[in-house]
């Protein structure tokens, strides 16, 4: 019973969080020069992980797609599933995924390290409130950059998945890219992209509020960056789940 209330009690403490932060969009213009940064901070710096894991992944699609194929589709349909894959799971999955541990870890050791050397404490002396200091701004560059990264996902893993298409397989440009445009539905790429947009929150979202919660010092510090990762990653599946139920269940 205490372990159920508890949990209650942390998604009743995540629920007002939330709604604090959404209480202070009006204040937004207010800390763009600090939006910007943490954009930068997210997007940017993330640029060279996300291209190497989607890169791999490309690689990897493409060989399991025509393996996995061999015998019942044509080696010209490869530009196809590795399409769709890419577009609709892959990319926004995998790139949330890293993301969880680079951004969402980050956050957390960031502003715990705040909280428990009572910095934030501190703002809140000086008339800053850190939910439009520390919060908003982080949320914000998640909710826009893991989005932009997730097209940048998308480019690398399927560019990367022709290069080997085509060395291994012999398939052209033509036979991958435009049979690919041949079965591709706006849906495959505004649905990626839904998910990001949502993933990008969760993950900023999860790293500031457990962020502010940290307690215990250094030891506390490196368990918030911990927790963060985990439940981030485990939200990120839940939630893709609930956004692909709702966007292409109607299509089964």
């Amino acid at each position: 019973m205490s372990t159920i209330r508890g949990v209650l009690g942390q998604i009743g403490g995540y629920v007002i969080f939330m709604g604090r932060v959404v209480s202070h969009l009006p204040r937004v213009f207010k800390r763009r020069n600090e939006i910007l940064r943490q954009m930068q901070r997210v997007g940017w710096d993330s640029m060279l992980l996300i291209g190497i894991t989607s890169g791999f992944t490309g690689l990897v699609t493409a060989v399991q797609a025509s393996y996995q194929t061999s015998g019942y589709i044509p080696d010209s349909l490869i530009g196809v599933l590795v399409g769709k894959s890419t577009m609709i799971e892959l990319a926004p999955v995998l790139t949330a995924l890293v993301l969880s541990g680079r951004v969402g870890a980050s956050m957390a050791a960031e502003i715990g390290t705040m909280k428990v050397s009572e910095q934030i404490d501190a703002l809140e002396t000086m008339a800053i409130d850190p939910v439009d200091f520390l919060y908003l701004p982080r949320i914000l560059a998640g909710m826009v950059m893991v989005p932009l990264l997730t097209v940048f996902a998308n480019l690398v893993g399927i560019l990367s998945a022709f290069v080997i298409s085509h060395f291994h397989y012999g398939l052209n440009v033509y036979s991958f890219f435009f049979n690919m445009r041949d079965y591709f539905e706006p849906s495959d790429l505004w649905g990626g992209l839904v998910k990001a947009v949502f993933f990008g929150i969760i993950i900023t979202s999860i790293g500031c509020y457990i962020g502010l919660h940290t307690r215990d010092g250094a030891e506390g510090v490196g368990r918030s960056a911990t927790l963060t990762v985990v439940y981030s990653s485990i939200l990120v599946l839940l939630m893709d789940f609930v956004v692909a139920s709702v966007l292409f269940g109607s299509f089964s």
